[in-house]
């Protein structure tokens, strides 16, 4: 287990991880660093899963994300409800779309999946406002997955 964290924090990150779908904060591998008494989450190569692989990918917008109960942090993450209400309405599709934009366009490009980086770039949209709205079914399963564990 990690070390203890505040309740909001631990459920914080728990929220972006399964929003992101990052299978990649595990007990086996925390992908956390603990520098000059500061948590740093790092090595965010395993989030977004859907990149690696776009089949299907409207349909899984909507996945509970099982693989949360899986996340070194679960068990801390005490307050998902509260911290789902307030990620969710901070994340406006106004600041997803400037996140978007500030991804290279030989980066989306690179992916020939999509015909233009136009393309590659709606789909991410796509992809991320749709996991965003409600109800947020990985909210539930990360709800539901920590009950299961504690």
């Amino acid at each position: 287990m990690a070390a203890p964290l505040d309740p909001q924090l631990a459920s914080a990150i728990v929220w972006l991880d399964a929003l992101t779908t990052n299978v990649d904060r595990t007990a086996r591998n925390t992908n956390m660093l603990l520098w000059h008494r500061q948590l740093w989450l790092i090595d965010h190569g395993a989030a977004l899963y859907v990149h690696y692989s776009w089949a299907n990918w409207q349909e899984r917008i909507t996945t509970p994300f099982a693989q949360i109960k899986d996340h070194v942090l679960l068990p801390q993450a005490s307050a998902l409800q509260e911290v789902d209400a307030a990620l969710a309405a901070r994340l406006t599709p106004e600041l997803i779309e400037r996140i978007l934009e500030l991804i290279p366009e030989d980066w989306l490009a690179a992916d020939h999946t999509w015909s233009s980086a136009g393309d590659a770039r709606a789909a991410y949209r796509t992809y991320l406002l749709g996991r965003l709205a409600a109800p947020r079914r990985f909210v539930e399963e990360a709800i539901r997955a920590r009950t299961l564990a504690i």
